[in-house]
């Protein structure tokens, strides 16, 4: 967005949708939300937390956090879903096909969400935030899905 046009560009325009989905998020650690797109359309939407049915976080507390873990550390501990997996699984769930498809996120991905993209056929991911997973940062380049740093393009 710029003062001689007000309209957000496409990139601003998902991630703040992103980042507005990830305000349902019920985690107590982290509040991520995901978008997916293609051609300029969004597919599906997911935030992080308990999965359908289960009693949220915020009544049940997080294990990692009274365990100390430290960010990006095992993930199987935690009883949340992650808000890529959501989306992810909302396609699936709906049929809604996201080969060839974006992600928008207002966090970078784990390696474990990492992998499901892959597999998923996402080719191109826009995050916001500095959470960095080495693994899944090999992961994406090996797997030759485009990756850019949303907070660092607007700053600039």
């Amino acid at each position: 967005m710029t003062k001689e046009n007000p309209r957000p560009s496409n990139d601003e325009y998902f991630m703040e949708m992103a980042h507005l989905v990830s305000t349902r998020s019920t985690c107590l650690r982290r509040k991520v939300g995901a978008v997916i797109v293609k051609d300029k359309r969004v597919l599906t939407t997911g935030y992080n937390g308990a999965p359908k049915g289960l009693e949220h976080c915020e009544k049940t507390g997080c294990i990692r956090q009274q365990m100390n873990v430290p960010s990006g550390e095992r993930h199987e501990l935690c009883r949340g879903v992650h808000a890529e997996q959501n989306a992810i699984i909302q396609a699936a769930v709906f049929g809604v096909g996201i080969g060839g498809a974006t992600i928008y996120i207002t966090n970078y991905p784990c390696s474990v969400c990492a992998k499901l993209m892959l597999n998923a056929g996402i080719t191109e991911v826009v995050y916001d935030g500095e959470y960095k997973d080495d693994l899944a940062t090999k992961l994406l380049a090996e797997g030759k899905i485009k990756v850019r740093n949303f907070s660092h393009r607007k700053n600039q």
